[in-house]
């Protein structure tokens, strides 16, 4: 917890000292990204808020991910994890950086093709492109959950770097 707390402070350093606000948009990890990013006192000067988009409705409602997008490729893709964060973007013009993701946290609802663990993570630095990033975490639906939101921030503080 402690590493979590201290990767967070770190991308709110970076995006303070910046002046950049951060987006979250979350489906397998359900809010726990901007859970992170406000356990943090202060947070409210960099983080704009996220959204939790874990049906595919939503996703295409709030993050605009288009319906094409999802029939074709499914909600667990890159292409949908791109689709979320650019929709963050567009849609929340006070929101600088954004990070989202989306991903099988199981414990059912896997397939040979897409197993258990397995996310797609996307960042997106307003002015820059798209960063995602295939990952297929181990370990029960918590782990893969915590390890989802400690890749997140890792990216999110890689973002505000470059």
């Amino acid at each position: 917890m402690a590493d979590l707390i201290a990767l967070a402070t770190k991308v709110l350093s970076a995006a303070r000292t910046q002046g950049l606000r951060i987006g979250t948009v979350e489906s397998c990890t359900g809010g726990l990204i901007a859970g992170a990013l406000t356990e943090i006192a202060g947070s409210s000067d960099v983080v704009q808020g996220g959204l939790v988009t874990y049906s595919n409705d939503l996703k295409m409602a709030l993050a605009g991910v288009p319906e094409a997008v999802l029939m074709a490729h499914g909600a667990v893709s890159p292409q949908t994890a791109e689709a979320m964060v650019s929709g963050l973007l567009a849609r929340l013009p006070t929101v600088d950086v954004g990070v989202a993701v989306t991903g099988i946290a199981g414990p059912g609802g896997g397939s040979p093709e897409k197993p258990v663990g397995l996310v797609y993570l996307a960042t997106l630095k307003r002015g820059q492109g798209v960063t995602v990033e295939r990952q297929v975490f181990p370990g029960n639906r918590a782990e893969i959950r915590q390890a989802t939101v400690t890749r997140a921030l890792q990216m999110l503080a890689d973002a505000l770097v470059l």
